[in-house]
Protein backbone atom coordinates (compact mmCIF):
# COMPACT_ATOMS: atom_id res chain seq x y z
CA UNK A 1 0.00 0.00 0.00
CA UNK A 2 2.98 2.40 0.64
CA UNK A 3 3.56 2.48 -3.34
CA UNK A 4 0.21 4.57 -3.20
CA UNK A 5 1.00 7.48 -1.15
CA UNK A 6 1.96 10.29 -2.73
CA UNK A 7 3.15 13.51 -1.19
CA UNK A 8 0.70 15.72 -0.16
CA UNK A 9 0.34 19.16 -1.27
CA UNK A 10 0.20 21.54 1.57
CA UNK A 11 -3.17 23.48 0.44
CA UNK A 12 -4.69 19.97 0.74
CA UNK A 13 -3.42 19.13 3.82
CA UNK A 14 -4.57 21.97 5.15
CA UNK A 15 -7.97 20.82 4.10
CA UNK A 16 -7.23 17.55 6.07
CA UNK A 17 -6.19 19.30 9.03
CA UNK A 18 -8.82 21.09 9.22
CA UNK A 19 -11.13 18.48 9.55
CA UNK A 20 -12.55 17.12 13.05
CA UNK A 21 -10.56 14.63 14.78
CA UNK A 22 -12.44 11.45 14.31
CA UNK A 23 -13.31 12.84 10.65
CA UNK A 24 -9.68 13.30 10.11
CA UNK A 25 -7.97 9.94 10.38
CA UNK A 26 -10.95 8.44 8.23
CA UNK A 27 -10.43 11.00 5.25
CA UNK A 28 -6.47 10.20 5.36
CA UNK A 29 -8.02 6.04 5.25
CA UNK A 30 -9.98 7.10 1.79
CA UNK A 31 -7.35 9.17 0.58
CA UNK A 32 -4.97 6.34 0.68
CA UNK A 33 -7.96 4.02 -0.39
CA UNK A 34 -8.51 6.47 -3.35
CA UNK A 35 -4.65 6.21 -4.51
CA UNK A 36 -4.36 2.73 -3.77
CA UNK A 37 -7.63 2.31 -6.68
CA UNK A 38 -5.90 4.13 -8.97
CA UNK A 39 -2.81 1.93 -8.34
CA UNK A 40 -4.98 -1.13 -8.23
CA UNK A 41 -6.97 -0.14 -11.94
CA UNK A 42 -3.79 0.44 -13.39
CA UNK A 43 -3.81 3.98 -14.03
CA UNK A 44 -1.65 6.89 -13.18
CA UNK A 45 -1.92 8.87 -9.71
CA UNK A 46 -4.76 11.14 -9.88
CA UNK A 47 -4.31 14.76 -9.53
CA UNK A 48 -4.65 15.95 -5.76
CA UNK A 49 -6.05 19.24 -5.38
CA UNK A 50 -8.63 21.04 -3.83
CA UNK A 51 -12.29 21.65 -5.81
CA UNK A 52 -14.49 24.09 -3.45
CA UNK A 53 -12.49 23.94 -0.74
CA UNK A 54 -12.09 19.99 -0.60
CA UNK A 55 -9.52 17.39 -1.30
CA UNK A 56 -10.25 16.52 -5.28
CA UNK A 57 -8.42 13.68 -7.06
CA UNK A 58 -8.46 13.74 -10.62
CA UNK A 59 -8.04 10.57 -12.76
CA UNK A 60 -7.60 12.10 -16.35
CA UNK A 61 -9.91 11.29 -19.14
CA UNK A 62 -10.53 8.26 -18.00
CA UNK A 63 -12.87 9.06 -15.70
CA UNK A 64 -14.07 11.63 -12.98
CA UNK A 65 -13.15 13.25 -10.27
CA UNK A 66 -13.80 12.04 -6.98
CA UNK A 67 -13.90 14.81 -3.45
CA UNK A 68 -13.85 14.00 0.02
CA UNK A 69 -15.47 16.13 2.50
CA UNK A 70 -17.42 16.26 5.51
CA UNK A 71 -21.40 16.20 6.00
CA UNK A 72 -22.78 18.90 7.61
CA UNK A 73 -23.48 17.81 10.60
CA UNK A 74 -19.90 15.81 10.73
CA UNK A 75 -21.07 12.68 11.56
CA UNK A 76 -19.95 11.29 8.49
CA UNK A 77 -17.48 12.16 5.03
CA UNK A 78 -18.92 12.46 1.83
CA UNK A 79 -17.22 10.44 -1.37
CA UNK A 80 -18.99 12.44 -4.13
CA UNK A 81 -18.94 12.48 -7.67
CA UNK A 82 -20.04 14.81 -10.51
CA UNK A 83 -23.96 14.72 -9.96
CA UNK A 84 -24.29 14.36 -13.64
CA UNK A 85 -23.17 10.99 -13.57
CA UNK A 86 -25.52 7.99 -12.90
CA UNK A 87 -22.74 6.08 -10.68
CA UNK A 88 -24.50 6.60 -6.96
CA UNK A 89 -27.34 5.65 -8.78
CA UNK A 90 -25.72 2.42 -9.72
CA UNK A 91 -23.64 2.26 -6.57
CA UNK A 92 -27.09 2.53 -4.99
CA UNK A 93 -28.62 -0.57 -6.38
CA UNK A 94 -25.44 -2.87 -5.69
CA UNK A 95 -24.70 -1.37 -2.26
CA UNK A 96 -27.49 -0.26 -0.46
CA UNK A 97 -27.45 -2.75 2.02
CA UNK A 98 -23.58 -1.88 2.77
CA UNK A 99 -22.90 2.31 2.20
CA UNK A 100 -25.31 4.57 2.51
CA UNK A 101 -25.87 7.89 -0.39
CA UNK A 102 -27.10 11.43 -0.17
CA UNK A 103 -28.73 12.49 -3.71
CA UNK A 104 -27.23 11.49 -6.95
CA UNK A 105 -23.74 12.62 -5.81
CA UNK A 106 -22.65 11.33 -2.53
CA UNK A 107 -21.59 8.01 -0.73
CA UNK A 108 -21.91 8.87 2.98
CA UNK A 109 -19.09 7.31 5.29
CA UNK A 110 -19.58 6.92 8.97
CA UNK A 111 -16.53 8.19 10.98
CA UNK A 112 -17.49 6.03 14.23
CA UNK A 113 -17.32 2.35 11.89
CA UNK A 114 -14.71 1.13 9.89
CA UNK A 115 -14.29 1.53 5.84
CA UNK A 116 -16.12 -0.65 3.48
CA UNK A 117 -12.89 -1.03 2.06
CA UNK A 118 -14.38 -3.35 -0.63
CA UNK A 119 -17.27 -1.20 -1.51
CA UNK A 120 -15.96 1.65 -1.60
CA UNK A 121 -12.53 0.43 -4.04
CA UNK A 122 -15.49 -0.71 -6.15
CA UNK A 123 -16.84 2.62 -6.46
CA UNK A 124 -13.97 4.47 -6.36
CA UNK A 125 -12.74 2.28 -9.35
CA UNK A 126 -15.91 2.80 -11.25
CA UNK A 127 -15.70 6.63 -11.16
CA UNK A 128 -12.24 6.66 -12.07
CA UNK A 129 -12.78 4.53 -14.86
CA UNK A 130 -15.86 5.86 -15.79
CA UNK A 131 -15.43 7.28 -19.42
CA UNK A 132 -12.54 4.18 -20.46
CA UNK A 133 -15.71 2.25 -19.37
CA UNK A 134 -18.47 3.70 -21.60
CA UNK A 135 -20.57 4.07 -18.23
CA UNK A 136 -21.44 7.64 -18.63
CA UNK A 137 -25.47 8.06 -20.31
Amino acid sequence: MADAIVDMDAAVAQAYSALPAGASAHAHDLRALVLQTALDEGLPPPMETLKWGEPAYLPGRSGTTVRIGPDAQRQSLKLLVHCQTNLVERWRQRFDDRLSFEGNRAVLVPVDRPLDRNALASCIAEAFTYHRNGHHG
